[in-house]
């Protein structure tokens, strides 16, 4: 098995390496995807819209819902399949925005996936609005190869519009909704209504022939909606859809609590996570009640609890009355990397550093970001640090061990401390730094990695968890886009959950 980056630089992906065959795998042409772009900007518009002038998915969610029912699906949305007691399958989060970072994943997806029962999509499916037309490179062409069904959650961006695409290609081919009254004038749901960003015409033949690359029959799946259960071996799987705003509607909110009911091991899918960046975000329901209470419940049976949207990996393994709860974030698939070096110090939930783990670690984030801004800023030799010398700075600003030794001979300079500060890296609990800016991720903000990063190492990574009657085996893996990780992908994370 290669190296992870907790125990060499190597395997974290820095140095002289081949870059892996990836690229075989993608179009000829690929158009990159700019989030400071103003035509990207307008076009994702819906989610401020949704927080200036109220949230419609709730009742837009609805709409599909009653509209799947009618046509038969399972009221109570469980997918019942006849797994084994002992089976596989995946999670990967945050996939869609078919370029180089997202296509790098692929290779050792389907390398680790290979005898796997299916794979779930936590969050995030196509960037940036979710549009039909983006299905064909950022979901048909890349997984063609995965033998088995692939089910799905939508993210906020998948609801970008109004998530007709997500239910046509995951939900049967739904049909679109009729549309519905016109809002009061100046209201301020016509506002919204006169600004929404509207679904795009889809290329019906270009859709056809993407369906064509996953058409075999054992990779076929239906859901009945966009959120779901899917009853595998001894275990219950929960999508829940968050939305634009990561909330719950009532009617979904009901619908979680009956279908959590009961001593049955469950594993919660969702595109907001619960405890990110060492915070709580415990994610209210309409009418009272959060998921997590439902989570946290002992006569539910949760036993994990995985979220994407946020694009990398980390895990929190918290006490709840005597028994651990891992929650965990794994949105690294495909988009562009969400710094780790921003994290603070973690104690949260009585998770402390020693307990913690995220992917990328804190010093690899650091130094990926400071090789981004050094060329952004046409300022390489001021902003570019070392693998080395950015894990030495974390440790000492956080007053933590290095998770990856840095070695006797490194010192940590002004310059290397200016720029940690700028970049965002917390200061010790003890100390307060006048470098550190006051929003720590402003600079993920104006200068996103997607717009600039396109080659290795990318720091993706997917999930696998191995499911028997007595506990399930979950497994991160890394995906730098070098060949070494390629080959054989290393484990950045591995715990067992019990079941019993």
């Amino acid at each position: 098995m290669s190296d992870s980056s907790r125990e060499t630089a190597e395997g974290a992906g820095w140095g002289e390496a081949e870059r892996g065959a990836y690229r075989q795998l993608m179009p000829n042409h690929v158009e990159k995807l700019y989030w400071l772009n103003p035509r990207t900007m307008w076009a994702a518009r819906n989610g401020v819209l949704a927080s200036w002038f109220g949230d419609p998915t709730g009742r837009t969610r609805g709409r599909w819902v009653a509209q799947r029912a009618a046509a038969g699906a399972a009221p109570d949305k469980v997918i019942r399949r006849a797994d084994a007691d002992r089976f596989s399958f995946m999670v990967i989060g945050d996939t869609g925005e078919g370029d180089d970072p997202q296509y790098a994943v692929v290779p050792g997806f389907l390398k680790v996936s290979e005898d796997t029962d299916f794979a779930v999509i936590a969050s995030d499916v196509i960037y940036p609005v979710g549009a039909a037309d983006d299905y064909a490179t950022k979901f048909f062409r890349p997984y063609q190869d995965y033998p088995a069904p692939i089910y799905a959650i939508p993210g906020n961006h998948d609801w970008y519009e109004d998530l007709g695409a997500f239910m046509r290609v995951f939900c049967g081919d739904a049909p679109p909704l009729p549309p519905e009254p016109k809002p009061r004038p100046l209201s301020p749901a016509w506002w919204r209504a006169l600004l929404w960003h509207r679904p795009s015409r889809t290329d019906e033949h270009l859709l056809a022939r993407a369906r064509a690359l996953r058409s075999a029959p054992e990779q076929g799946a239906e859901q009945p909606g966009p959120y779901w259960a899917i009853d595998a071996g001894p275990v219950r799987i929960v999508g829940i859809d968050t939305g634009l705003l990561g909330t719950l509607d009532a009617e979904q909110g009901a619908w979680l609590r009956e279908v959590s009911r009961g001593p049955r091991p469950k594993i919660l899918v969702t595109g907001s996570p619960l405890y990110v960046d060492g915070e709580h975000h415990p994610c209210p329901i309409d009418g009272g009640g959060t998921v997590d209470d439902i989570v946290r419940d002992p006569a539910h049976g949760y036993v994990a609890a995985i979220g994407g949207d946020i694009h990398n990996y980390q895990r929190y393994p918290v006490d709840v009355g005597g028994r651990t709860l891992q929650y965990v974030v794994a949105g690294g698939g495909g988009a562009f990397m969400h710094a780790t070096h921003t994290i603070p110090r973690v104690s949260v939930a009585d998770v402390t550093e020693d307990d913690f783990r995220c992917y990328p670690l804190r010093g690899d984030s650091l130094a990926f970001y400071s090789r981004l801004y050094g060329r952004r800023l046409r300022m390489p030799r001021f902003f570019t640090l070392t693998a080395a010398e950015a894990t030495a700075v974390i440790a000492e600003r956080l007053g933590i061990k290095p998770s990856r030794e840095p070695g006797p001979e490194i010192r940590v300079t002004r310059r290397i401390r200016l720029v940690a500060s700028l970049l965002g890296a917390g200061g010790r609990p003890d100390r307060t730094s006048r470098f550190r800016l006051p929003v720590k991720k402003i600079y993920t903000q104006l200068f996103s990695p997607g717009s600039a990063t396109y080659s290795p190492p990318f720091f993706k990574c997917f999930l696998r968890l191995d499911v028997t009657p007595e506990a399930v085996r979950l497994r991160c893996f890394a995906a730098t886009g070098n060949r070494t990780q390629e080959v054989d992908p290393p484990v950045e994370d591995e715990v067992v959950i019990p079941l019993t």
